[in-house]
């Protein structure tokens, strides 16, 4: 169940790193920005019961706050900086199987953003993980109304202005009980997400 979107993101995730057209520019205003702060919104599809990733759909907002832990480092497309951030998502809502309303938060998300640009545009990688809690258990069939949340994927930065700049990723997505309930079922699918950064 999880292999198919996985596969999808991590395909995704190895053409930006490796897209021959990207070439490394040094001296970038973001290059020597420290904080990264953005408000974002995302949509997913994906699975629960029917191995159908149109089962069940989930939109979120929130906002996001970043702080790079280092310059940029490494050789060739290996160069890049690593961030570590966390997010908050005061919206979370779910269709399909059920309809039903949450918060969540994710306190790790460490990204790497690449040191490949291509005119505004740079990628970058990242792994999350968090919470979500809702009135009702979630998915349908579980027996828990707070369930942890994996993400991975990457996405790429479009520059806007000297420190700001759009955000549009992919990832796949997991959200279960990690078995603290009686019945551990689980919502696999795939997530695409706009945001928008100020980098200080």
């Amino acid at each position: 169940m999880l292999t198919s979107g996985f596969h999808w993101v991590l395909a995704f995730t190895i053409l930006l790193i490796s897209a021959p057209a990207y070439s490394q520019v040094r001296g970038s205003e973001t290059e020597h920005a420290k904080w990264d702060l953005g408000v974002w919104v995302a949509g997913e599809t994906g699975e629960e019961i029917t191995n159908s990733f149109a089962e069940a759909q989930i939109w979120s907002a929130g906002i996001f706050a970043g702080r790079m832990l280092t310059d940029e480092v490494g050789h060739g497309w290996r160069r890049g900086r690593l961030e570590f951030a966390c997010d908050v998502m005061p919206v979370f809502e779910t269709y399909g199987n059920q309809r039903t309303h949450g918060f969540g938060f994710d306190p790790v998300i460490l990204r790497w953003n690449s040191a490949l640009r291509k005119n505004r545009i740079s990628p970058y990688i990242e792994l999350s993980g968090g919470a979500v809690s809702t009135p009702v258990n979630l998915p349908p069939g579980n027996t828990s109304s707070f369930n942890f949340m994996a993400k991975g994927g990457g996405g790429i930065y479009y520059r806007t202005r000297a420190r700001q700049a759009f955000d549009i990723g992919v990832h796949w997505s997991h959200i279960s009980n990690a078995n603290l309930g009686v019945e551990n079922y689980e919502f696999n699918g795939v997530q695409v997400s706009i945001a928008y950064h100020w980098f200080k």
